[in-house]
């Protein structure tokens, strides 16, 4: 897995967690690429604006004194779970080619369960219409993914939904976040 290069500022609590002592400026974010949830410290005197795009890579960093390391779902705030949705939706919008490829590709995890079933709202119906239908000719888009089964959910809204669970609670499975 590569490491992150940016990151999008989520919230920025200027004097840490309320309820610990430290009082140390926080933000939470989540990588540009591989959507990870991050705590990030600033330079001193530095604030950061929600949305802001900050640079975390290797090289010298303008307004991060440091990664603190990966955010607790347990500590997000609701801003940051806010602009998490925000961000998740455009990111599934502007990688659309990425997820209609999970569409075309994705495989059984065993003999009774099968990764689209993972997605909320699929069933074993939806299941066997996607695979009848991807059988005979691959996805293209998600207007394509509605079009080919009969009584689809928006296959950009079933992603966002399960990007937000596997980035806001524990999942035996992850389809899409590492």
């Amino acid at each position: 897995m590569a490491r992150e290069e940016n990151a999008i500022i989520l919230d920025f609590l200027p004097y840490g967690y309320p309820l610990e002592r430290k009082g140390m400026p926080l933000a939470q974010a989540i990588g540009a690429n591989d959507l990870t949830l991050l705590q990030l410290v600033p330079r001193r005197g530095e604030r950061f604006e929600i949305g802001e795009v900050v640079y975390i890579g290797d090289g010298k960093r303008d307004k991060v004194q440091y990664i603190l390391g990966r955010c607790p779902r347990e500590k997000l705030t609701e801003t940051a779970r806010v602009q998490l949705e925000d961000f998740v939706a455009k990111h599934v919008k502007k990688n659309e080619e990425k997820y209609v490829k999970f569409f075309n590709e994705a495989q059984a995890i065993n003999t009774r369960l099968h990764q689209f079933e993972l997605l909320p709202g699929l069933g074993k119906k939806h299941t066997k219409a996607i695979l009848e239908a991807r059988e005979e000719k691959k996805f293209e888009s998600f207007d394509d993914i509605r079009e080919g089964v009969h009584n689809m959910p928006s296959p950009e809204k079933v992603v966002e939904k399960r990007i937000m669970e596997e980035l806001t609670e524990i999942q035996r499975h992850n389809l899409f976040i590492s």
